[in-house]
């Protein structure tokens, strides 16, 4: 059977992405989010979880320079912070623009996931699929995030067993450093739209969260 976690990444970066993030979940097919834990939107992003038990809650880490001497205890100390917030470990561990694939940071994150037995994205038994994203060459490209592109996405590239869908649902606000703004919103609509819900049972797809997923 093809399983589906639909993520949403960001998750704590500012009010709108939190907002988007649970309306893609309520109103959509999102089952899963990464939450960052430095933000000042993070703890409301730990309430709206809390709020929201069935939304799947994984650890966005985030890594500037300071971190890269000692990578496993900074993304040690953001694990921790995100059981302060949420009272309970992450469903699975992420970083923001996929810095643990980075040889010389890899090992510190598979220490942290491999030590609290949790799917570290691309390092576990889910296939990653990263296609949804509406921008690249610092121009925007809507038809990536439409309704037809996710249609396609579920069609063609989920195979048999875990699959990963990656996204960045939101709003933008003055809150968001970030200059993917738009296409955040269209992923929202995208997300929500009752025929992308319909192809999932048509298709025979089951969505997920990472809970269940393998584990290290």
């Amino acid at each position: 059977m093809k399983t589906l976690i639909v993520n949403g990444d960001d998750f704590g970066a500012s009010h709108g992405t939190n907002l988007g993030v649970i309306e893609a979940f309520r109103k959509g097919v999102l089952t899963s989010a990464s939450m960052m834990v430095d933000r000042p939107a993070s703890a409301e992003a730990a309430r709206l979880g809390a709020g929201h038990p069935d939304l799947g809650l994984g650890l966005h880490v985030v890594l500037g320079p300071a971190a890269a001497p000692a990578p496993e205890a900074a993304v040690e100390r953001q694990l921790e912070r995100f059981v302060e917030l949420t009272g309970r470990l992450p469903t699975h561990v992420d970083s923001h623009h996929h810095v643990h694939r980075e040889e010389r940071l890899r090992k510190g994150f598979l220490a942290v996931a491999e030590r609290h037995r949790l799917p570290l994205r691309g390092y576990c038994g889910v296939r990653h699929i990263s296609s949804f994203y509406g921008q690249w060459g610092g121009e925007t490209h809507l038809e990536s995030v439409s309704p037809s592109a996710l249609a396609r996405i579920l069609a063609t590239e989920l195979e048999e067993g875990f699959n990963e869908l990656c996204c960045h649902p939101g709003y933008a606000d003055e809150g968001l450093a970030s200059s993917y703004s738009v296409e955040r919103q269209a992923e929202v609509e995208s997300l929500c739209d009752p025929g992308v819900a319909a192809l999932l049972g048509d298709g025979g797809i089951r969505l997920a969260t990472f809970h269940e997923a393998p584990r290290p």
